[in-house]
């Protein structure tokens, strides 16, 4: 731990010794082989992470998505998390309104049906503890744009970046405002935003009043017989950030996020033929649990980047805490009047990313980067609870990345990377070889095919091998997830618009899945396989008279194979994925209808054959008016439609929230 420290510490110094020489402006090169420096285009058109260099989106050997900030703010999104849910090929879900989470339960990321298989950064920094994610901390306003990449990444981003990576890029510069809104359901809304050049701060706060009936959760345990329902209410969401832009090269970033949410569960069916249930009187609308759920988490950054060189120090660190009264015991059913839940835990990263460039000729460019990381699980002692598991690992990566242009038309980008653990909880050490091999042939100036081979991996998290609720039993002996995606894909830029095309085909061994115990009702995280082949069809038009569209189209057929079932190759996720959305600006108004459709989808349950459910339809309108360059008004509607739709996918539902709106107003000073 001490020699950790002081290696960290060293690299800090290094990274900050770079500051040493300023630059009035920083430019980039293609890594195409030309001499000229990268010319200015819009953001919409440069990518940097699928290759770790700019790079326009068509010179990308990668099925890529960049949002930009514009598009963001017509959306009418208030965080991270509404701007990717609508995202095609792609689902962030909640497991409540307002980005609630039921404890551990925390949001899903899912890219081409793979459940946890996404890394997601910010600013090219991880921001996962326990391998979840709170997107809900990153304010809409915030966003300079996010870079999504599909596909295995491995190489470049080590694990987790199996299915793809998301890049969040916040802003350096942030505008002088305030907003305030309100809505229905008891939402309220506020924040506020004040920077110059180089500082800035913001602040805001959330309220999401009631939701009944979020899940309905079907029991059959020793003693209890029957179903429950989950109501959510007194949702808060509080975050503030501090950003410095030190120099064009160095910038500084701390975030806090802080969220609670109050659940309570209702008997809501009896299953009175089962003599244990009814042995113990139980009557609909009989409380079965009720919890509080705390998360607080921090984030720092600090970022440098010249021409050359890249470099990255971040810290993050977060407690979740659940408390409240269990009226039934969690694995049996039983009665449990005076029963007292209460668990804490605390997760903690830290790290360094470097990068190297070299221009080695006018035709190749080299890249050799190392990263490190330390994670660190707490499960802290609580008046209900005398647990003090602690478990911790570093995480070492080397990787490097030749890129080759042979002719005009043909580019052939080939990466490798080691990573391997050390220090690891009860010697639960890993190490793994990946490689990927990219070629790019451009058509012409505006069209090019590519393919792409990537290998991938995922290592078990802490939370996956040690139990940390009175649900779960321990896993220590996981292995970790090696995948191996190929990728054929074509893009044409011509004007204003824009179109993709991606065939893909994924494999993945030993995929870390959540499964019930024989005969228990427990779960534990096992290893099973998982396939996907799949076609990707997008398009951006800026249509005439004020109009902008964006379409997309995803089919697919995710499949797992659970050995403990004997059902060979069972479906998952939803086959089929519509996308699109319209835009009007006109003098002050502008107005933007958003949707995302997913059909062909089917329950999970891990001890139970797949079955059917229905598609569902997600919606978002936006309407603003701006009277002047100062005001702003905007009424924002959720589920437009009012559709009761369930988008969970492992046997127990979870339902959006009826239409909801928001009215607010923003000034700019």
């Amino acid at each position: 731990m001490k020699m950790w420290r002081k290696n960290f510490l060293a690299a800090a110094v290094a990274l900050s010794a770079m500051t040493g020489h300023v630059y009035a402006a920083e430019t980039a090169h293609t890594g195409t082989g030309d001499d000229e420096l990268l010319p200015s285009y819009s953001l919409g058109e440069v990518v940097v992470t699928a290759t770790r260099t700019q790079k326009r989106d068509i010179d990308v050997p990668a099925a890529t998505t960049v949002i930009t900030a514009d598009e963001i703010k017509n959306s009418g999104a208030a965080n991270a998390s509404d701007v990717l849910s609508k995202v095609d090929g792609f689902v962030y879900k909640s497991f409540g309104p307002n980005g609630a989470s039921m404890g551990a339960m925390t949001n899903e990321v899912n890219v081409r049906g793979l459940k946890g298989g996404a890394l997601v950064l910010m600013n090219g920094n991880p921001i996962a503890w326990r391998g979840k994610y709170n997107l809900d901390q990153i304010p809409a306003s915030e966003i300079e744009r996010i870079e999504i990449v599909k596909g295995g990444a491995s190489v470049l981003y080590g694990s987790e970046a199996m299915s793809g990576v998301v890049n969040i890029i916040t802003k350096k510069k942030h505008a002088n405002e305030v907003h305030a809104g309100f809505g229905n359901y008891g939402q309220r809304s506020y924040g506020v935003s004040v920077g110059d050049e180089r500082f800035g701060f913001y602040y805001n706060y959330d309220k999401f009043g009631r939701r009944d009936g979020v899940s309905y959760t079907e029991y059959a345990q020793a003693r209890f017989h029957g179903q429950t329902r989950t109501d959510v209410y007194d949702i808060l969401k509080q975050n503030m950030g501090v950003t410095y832009h030190v120099n064009p090269r160095l910038d500084f970033q701390m975030g806090y996020y802080e969220t609670e949410g109050k659940y309570k569960r209702t008997v809501t069916a009896v299953d009175n033929t089962h003599a244990p249930t009814r042995a113990q009187h139980i009557h609909i609308g009989v409380p079965y649990n009720q919890r509080k759920y705390e998360t607080k988490q921090y984030i720092t950054q600090l970022n440098y980047r010249d021409t050359d060189w890249k470099g990255s120090l971040f810290f993050n660190t977060g407690t979740l805490e659940f408390m409240g009264p269990s009226y039934f015991h969690s694995r049996t059913g039983a009665k449990t009047p005076n029963g007292q839940y209460h668990t804490r835990e605390k997760n903690t990263t830290y790290g360094i990313d470097l990068q190297r460039t070299w221009r080695v000729n006018p035709k190749a460019t080299a890249i050799l980067g190392v990263d490190l990381m330390r994670e660190m699980f707490a499960d802290l002692p609580t008046p209900a609870s005398t647990d003090n598991a602690r478990y911790s690992r570093n995480n070492w990566g080397l990787f490097g990345q030749w890129e080759q242009r042979f002719d005009k038309k043909n580019t052939g980008i080939f990466g490798l990377r080691e990573t391997w653990t050390t220090g690891a909880a009860r010697g639960q050490n890993y190490h793994n070889l990946s490689a990927s091999g990219q070629w790019l042939h451009k058509l012409n100036a505006e069209n090019s095919l590519y393919l792409n081979i990537s290998q991938s991996f995922v290592m078990p998290t802490f939370s996956q091998m040690y139990p940390n609720n009175d649900r779960q039993t321990a896993a220590p002996n996981l292995r970790p997830q090696k995948g191996v995606t190929y990728e054929i894909g074509w893009k044409q830029q011509h004007g204003g618009h824009s179109w993709k095309a991606a065939l893909f085909h994924m494999r993945v061994r030993d995929n870390i899945t959540a499964k019930m115990t024989s005969g228990r009702d427990l779960y534990q995280y096992a290893n099973e396989d998982f396939r996907n082949t799949g076609l990707e069809l997008s398009g951006e038009i800026a249509g005439a008279r004020g109009f902008a569209y964006n379409w997309g189209v995803t089919w697919q057929n995710p499949q797992a194979k659970n050995s403990e079932k004997n059902l060979g190759w069972e479906r998952t996720f939803g086959k089929l994925q519509l996308t699109g959305g319209v835009t009007y600006k006109k003098d002050k108004w502008t107005s933007s209808l958003t949707a995302s459709y997913l059909a062909g989808r089917v329950q999970l349950p891990s001890s139970k054959p797949a079955y059917r459910t229905k598609p569902y339809l997600l919606t978002t309108w936006n309407t603003s008016y701006a009277p002047d360059e100062h005001s702003e008004i905007s009424l924002r509607v959720d589920n437009v439609l009012n559709r009761d739709d369930i988008t969970s996918h492992a046997g127990t539902e979870y339902y959006t929230a009826p239409i909801n709106y928001l009215l607010s107003y923003n000034y700019r000073f």
